[in-house]
């Protein structure tokens, strides 16, 4: 066994499934998609860490903790159309694809963009696709989506991808106030997106992703 190999499975045995993360296809996932391939090659060595890694200003890879119970929040069908927003150099683009019908990245950093396709593509992940483009616009030619997982921090929602939810969908989240933060699962309702609060989460809030200003007089 590898290095790596050895290390995944120190990642699942250690930071996944003692945080209540059970589904199979989640675990089967994250034990095969070598997530060193996913980080710059200075980090590969703390690829498997249980904090999150900066891959560019204001941008990170999630920590396998949070990363595995928002997906097991998400509840994603082997059915589902998934957009992943703020898909960085790819790894959760690659673990989703094991798990859904099909999945639009959304990267809005040109190289980051470029590099998770390259690397998507040496891995055959033929049913995933990376879109450059701001992250919050999404991929609205492919529109309506099951789910929208978005990789960062928001505390506030884009119309644009409210509008590409399909009704039913389920959108997740890292909600932030300040500096604290809580995982949600938003389902559309009669148009409506309806918040679940999961657990506690923190990321940097994503460009696009910011409160307007209040107004005042």
């Amino acid at each position: 066994m590898s290095d790596f190999a050895a290390a995944r499975t120190a990642m699942v045995d250690n930071q996944v499934r003692p945080s209540d993360v059970t589904s199979y296809p989640i675990i089967e996932a994250m034990l095969t998609i070598p997530r060193e391939r996913f980080v710059p090659v200075a980090l590969r060595s703390v690829a498997y860490a249980g904090e999150h890694l900066t891959l560019a200003p204001g941008r990170v890879l999630l920590d396998p903790r949070t990363f595995a119970k928002m997906i097991e929040a998400s509840d994603i069908g082997p059915d589902d159309l998934v957009l992943d927003a703020g898909c960085g150099l790819g790894y959760s683009t690659a673990v989703l694809a094991r798990l859904g019908a099909a999945v639009i990245a959304v990267e809005s950093d040109e190289d980051m963009a470029r590099a998770a396709a390259e690397t998507l593509s040496e891995l055959e992940a033929h049913n995933a696709e990376v879109v450059p483009g701001p992250l919050d616009q999404g991929a609205g030619d492919h529109a309506p989506y099951n789910v929208i997982f978005i990789q960062g921090g928001v505390e506030e929602v884009p119309q644009a991808l409210s509008d590409q939810l399909r009704e039913g969908g389920r959108m997740v989240l890292i909600r932030m106030s300040g500096a604290y933060g809580r995982c949600e699962v938003l389902t559309k309702v009669n148009g409506a997106l309806s918040a679940w609060r999961v657990f506690d989460a923190a990321a940097p809030v994503l460009e696009g992703f910011e409160k307007a200003p209040a107004f005042e007089f």
